[in-house]
Protein backbone atom coordinates (compact mmCIF):
# COMPACT_ATOMS: atom_id res chain seq x y z
CA UNK A 1 0.00 0.00 0.00
CA UNK A 2 1.15 3.55 -0.45
CA UNK A 3 0.60 6.59 0.63
CA UNK A 4 0.66 10.29 -0.62
CA UNK A 5 -0.43 13.85 0.86
CA UNK A 6 -3.44 15.71 -0.72
CA UNK A 7 -3.30 19.52 -1.02
CA UNK A 8 -5.73 19.31 2.26
CA UNK A 9 -2.77 17.91 4.25
CA UNK A 10 -4.88 14.62 4.35
CA UNK A 11 -3.11 10.84 4.15
CA UNK A 12 -4.36 9.37 0.95
CA UNK A 13 -3.69 5.62 0.22
CA UNK A 14 -4.31 3.73 -2.67
CA UNK A 15 -4.37 -0.22 -1.74
CA UNK A 16 -3.12 -3.04 -4.20
CA UNK A 17 -6.29 -4.44 -4.27
CA UNK A 18 -7.39 -1.01 -5.92
CA UNK A 19 -4.63 -0.78 -7.83
CA UNK A 20 -4.99 -3.88 -9.63
CA UNK A 21 -8.70 -2.88 -10.33
CA UNK A 22 -7.96 0.68 -11.82
CA UNK A 23 -4.92 -1.15 -13.92
CA UNK A 24 -7.87 -4.11 -15.14
CA UNK A 25 -9.97 -1.24 -16.30
CA UNK A 26 -7.06 1.16 -17.20
CA UNK A 27 -4.65 -1.07 -18.87
CA UNK A 28 -2.77 2.13 -19.79
CA UNK A 29 -2.12 3.18 -16.19
CA UNK A 30 -0.09 -0.06 -15.64
CA UNK A 31 3.44 1.57 -15.33
CA UNK A 32 1.74 4.88 -13.75
CA UNK A 33 1.20 4.35 -10.32
CA UNK A 34 3.87 7.00 -8.97
CA UNK A 35 2.34 9.63 -11.53
CA UNK A 36 -1.25 8.63 -10.26
CA UNK A 37 0.08 9.60 -6.36
CA UNK A 38 1.90 12.26 -7.76
CA UNK A 39 -1.34 13.68 -9.25
CA UNK A 40 -3.08 13.71 -5.95
CA UNK A 41 -0.50 15.20 -4.46
CA UNK A 42 0.71 17.67 -6.77
CA UNK A 43 -1.93 18.38 -9.28
CA UNK A 44 -2.64 21.19 -11.40
CA UNK A 45 -6.63 21.87 -10.61
CA UNK A 46 -8.64 20.13 -7.97
CA UNK A 47 -12.61 19.75 -9.00
CA UNK A 48 -15.69 18.24 -6.65
CA UNK A 49 -17.28 15.38 -7.94
CA UNK A 50 -20.66 14.88 -7.60
CA UNK A 51 -20.61 12.59 -4.36
CA UNK A 52 -18.14 14.34 -2.26
CA UNK A 53 -15.17 12.97 -3.94
CA UNK A 54 -12.37 14.71 -5.37
CA UNK A 55 -11.13 14.51 -8.88
CA UNK A 56 -7.02 15.66 -8.97
CA UNK A 57 -5.88 16.34 -12.44
CA UNK A 58 -2.58 16.76 -14.67
CA UNK A 59 -1.13 17.24 -17.77
CA UNK A 60 0.89 14.55 -18.81
CA UNK A 61 1.68 15.50 -22.48
CA UNK A 62 0.22 18.33 -24.41
CA UNK A 63 -3.67 17.81 -24.27
CA UNK A 64 -3.51 14.28 -21.79
CA UNK A 65 -4.61 14.31 -18.63
CA UNK A 66 -4.14 11.52 -15.50
CA UNK A 67 -7.42 12.15 -13.34
CA UNK A 68 -7.48 10.62 -10.00
CA UNK A 69 -10.72 10.50 -7.88
CA UNK A 70 -10.63 9.90 -4.52
CA UNK A 71 -11.98 10.50 -1.36
CA UNK A 72 -10.61 12.57 1.93
CA UNK A 73 -12.42 11.88 5.56
CA UNK A 74 -11.07 13.62 8.69
CA UNK A 75 -7.96 11.81 9.10
CA UNK A 76 -7.36 10.20 5.95
CA UNK A 77 -8.44 9.07 2.32
CA UNK A 78 -8.44 6.70 -0.42
CA UNK A 79 -8.17 6.43 -4.42
CA UNK A 80 -11.04 5.54 -6.12
CA UNK A 81 -9.57 5.15 -9.56
CA UNK A 82 -8.00 6.95 -12.04
CA UNK A 83 -7.82 7.27 -15.86
CA UNK A 84 -6.15 9.32 -18.84
CA UNK A 85 -8.47 11.25 -20.61
CA UNK A 86 -8.61 14.01 -23.62
CA UNK A 87 -12.01 15.54 -22.42
CA UNK A 88 -11.17 18.05 -19.92
CA UNK A 89 -13.25 20.63 -20.58
CA UNK A 90 -16.56 18.80 -19.37
CA UNK A 91 -14.60 19.54 -15.92
CA UNK A 92 -15.01 23.01 -16.33
CA UNK A 93 -18.62 22.57 -15.33
CA UNK A 94 -17.70 21.23 -11.88
CA UNK A 95 -16.59 23.20 -8.75
CA UNK A 96 -13.05 24.30 -8.91
CA UNK A 97 -11.93 23.61 -5.48
CA UNK A 98 -8.29 24.33 -5.72
CA UNK A 99 -5.52 25.43 -8.88
CA UNK A 100 -1.88 26.32 -9.37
Amino acid sequence: MDSVISKNKIHIRLTDERWAHITEEHCELAGLRLEVMETVNDPSQIFAGSLGELIALREMAKGKYLSVIYREWARDGFIITAFLTKRVKSLSRRKLIWSR
